[in-house]
């Protein structure tokens, strides 16, 4: 096989053993890497119904085809396992240098099982496996652990991928970090790994990617064709010099940053936290993934000290800041700090704290449950009490760490409205009453609320501009206004989800391909030909797209979900309070037609969001079939 090594490492931590299984080259072809990987593992290895926190759960960490090849955003891997916050399929997706590590040292993937007796950390080299005491890193955070575990086996050059002391408490939205700046946020992963007793994987290798490519000197000249390019392309160059969080202004003045919980849509301090405060008042240096020209990560300084643990993304900013009605940059930098350091998804973390700022104001909680914080929308000081907190499960944070619909549901009267969720995991900052395709997309994800499902509905509204220019390949002609939900959207949006996928499935970022950045589809496809000799075309690889999203989808109809699950929060078909957008609502009516019509081309049965017989044949999951009908 050329670009694989097609090694897969399985962990048995239960009973401290392991074994290498290499895949074959036709099975690769319909599962290479990433979500279509781990999709295929959870679906065959494991049981419907396993308590996600139980050993039976199996986690899966692989990477992409293409991840730690010398391309700009090649980088991507895929951790998976069933979710302890949604109890569906869970999957989060991660850069920086941990991935194309692991392809270094010899594997594509690694499945772990079971639960040690007490902490370990896996070590990696070249191929060598070693199962190593952790219990005296248990309880730390993220930046010493990581420190100790290069000093033990010297050497500074060591990729660590680990979780935190949230992941050890089972927080139910407890994520994964890699040199403590790429982060496996979402779908409280990291509350597995705890679970499993597994504070880290170190990794160490050797081995080129060229040496796997089929032609190396093809995939190495479209490397620096497209390195060369970012500066001369906006697309790319905007996501270079200002990274995310350049969005804050531009989302605010459009009536689409979350704002106090998801009721408003413009953020009346917005100058404060804007993007040149950040650069003023934060930036220190531009940091870049592996071999990546766009360099889209900050780096800053917090306390007057640079942070271990990189600057805030926009997701954070906002979650952080705005949604709960925080203007105070510092202090949203700081609490960023603590969710890494912890290893908290920022999103889940600031939208439950936010959720619970509501529930304070509406006298669902007092100041007998906060244990005297007060914590009315826009306290500072008590959302970054409340971090700690929910980390270590004390207090409020006790409730709090099992997610906003948990502790919605055990709080009562208003609160399950509050909870601004899907499927149980909490929205991320996109405002889909601006962004209707985004909506169909947090309703249709099968992990749950997220944006990275297909390209947003603002890139493709206007006929001149580069990301709709560059998504003509894909079939998509004619723009759409950003708030339409007509048969045209569908189209579009299940085409442009299957690019997304297989981002998910080959190891690009979502900041390297079209329509969002700038590597065009045909490089896409060239890229992935210099690698293999298997000679694909788009359509193709569009196909390995919807591979995965469809297992995915399998597993969740498994585990009992249904199209009743597809849905919104209710407050999204409320109207936004303020802004351009005040008094707009998110088309209750409409977004139930949309979504028939997206089952129709998705070969899903539009009563129950099934995939039906034919479609799976077709994908060539036939097996899939069966465990449907059971």
């Amino acid at each position: 096989m050329y670009g694989t090594t097609g090694k897969v490492l399985r962990v048995d931590l239960t009973t401290a053993t392991w074994e290498v299984e290499t895949l074959s080259e036709d099975f690769y072809r319909l599962y290479p890497g990433g979500k279509a990987l781990a999709g295929y593992i959870l679906l065959n290895e494991m049981p419907a119904h396993i308590d996600p926190l139980a050993p039976e759960n199996v986690l899966v960490i692989a990477n992409g085809l293409l991840t730690g090849a010398p391309v700009s955003t090649a980088t991507r891997y895929t951790v998976s396992a069933r979710s302890p916050l949604t109890m569906g399929y869970g999957e989060s997706e991660a850069g920086g240098f941990w991935g194309p590590e692991l392809k270094m040292a010899g594997f594509e993937a690694i499945v772990v099982k079971g639960r040690a007796s007490k902490p370990v950390y896996l070590w990696i080299k070249d191929g060598g496996v070693e199962l190593r005491e952790a219990s005296h890193l248990w309880g730390q955070q993220t930046a010493p652990v990581q420190a100790a575990i290069r000093a033990e086996l010297g050497d500074e050059k060591i990729r660590v991928l680990q979780i935190g002391p949230a992941g050890e408490n089972l927080v139910r939205f407890a994520g994964i970090s890699n040199d403590l700046r790429h982060f496996n946020g979402r779908n409280g992963l990291g509350a597995v790994m705890g679970s499993k007793n597994l504070r880290a994987i170190a990794v160490r290798g050797s081995t080129r990617y060229q040496n796997l490519a089929r032609d190396p000197q093809a995939l190495m000249a479209l490397g620096r064709s497209l390195s060369k390019r970012v500066k001369d392309n906006p697309l790319s160059w905007g996501l270079q010099n200002t990274g995310t969080p350049g969005l804050v202004d531009p989302l605010n003045a459009s009536g689409m940053l979350p704002t106090r919980n998801f009721m408003q849509g413009v953020f009346e301090q917005v100058d404060e936290i804007k993007w040149e405060v950040y650069e003023r008042e934060l930036l220190t240096a531009r940091r870049s993934c592996y071999a990546c020209a766009v360099r889209c990560k900050r780096e800053v300084q917090v306390d007057g000290a640079p942070s271990a643990y990189g600057g805030p993304e926009y997701e954070s900013i906002g979650s952080l800041g705005p949604n709960c009605d925080v203007s105070d940059l510092a202090a949203i930098a700081k609490a960023n700090e603590l969710c890494n350091a912890y290893m908290l998804d920022t999103i889940s973390t600031g939208m439950t704290i936010s959720f619970a700022m509501e529930c304070f104001e509406h006298g669902l909680l007092t100041l007998e449950d906060t244990g005297g914080l007060d914590l009315r929308f826009g306290n500072a000081e008590a959302m970054l009490t409340l971090i700690e907190q929910i980390a270590r499960r004390e207090g409020l944070g006790d409730l709090l760490a099992e997610g906003s619909r948990r502790a919605a549901e055990k709080i009562g009267g208003e609160a399950p409205y509050f909870a601004i969720h899907v499927k149980g995991q909490e929205l991320p900052m996109h405002e889909p009453r601006g962004k209707t395709n985004v909506g169909i997309g947090y309703a249709i994800s099968e992990i749950g609320a997220d944006h990275l499902v297909a390209a947003h509905d603002t890139m493709l509204s206007n006929a001149e501009a580069l990301a709709f220019k560059n998504a003509r390949p894909l079939g998509i002609t004619n723009p759409q206004p950003a708030r339409s939900l007509n048969d045209e959207k569908m189209r579009q949006f299940y085409v442009l989800e299957k690019v997304t996928s297989l981002e998910k499935v080959i190891g690009y970022c979502f900041f390297g391909p079209a329509p969002r950045s700038y590597i065009l589809m045909g490089e896409v496809v060239e890229s992935v030909n210099a690698v293999t000799d298997w000679n694909l075309t788009l359509a193709d690889l569009l196909e390995i797209g919807e591979r995965a999203t469809n297992l995915a989808r399998v597993f969740n109809a498994r585990e009992g979900f249904t199209r009743e699950d597809d849905t919104l929060p209710e407050r999204l078909f409320g109207p936004l309070e303020n802004g351009p957008l005040a008094g707009v609502s998110y088309p209750r009516d409409e977004f139930a037609a949309a979504l028939t019509v997206l089952y129709g081309l998705k070969g899903w049965h539009p009563a129950t969001g099934m995939p039906t017989p034919e479609r799976l044949a077709a994908l060539g999951l036939d097996w899939a079939v069966e465990l449907l009908e059971a």
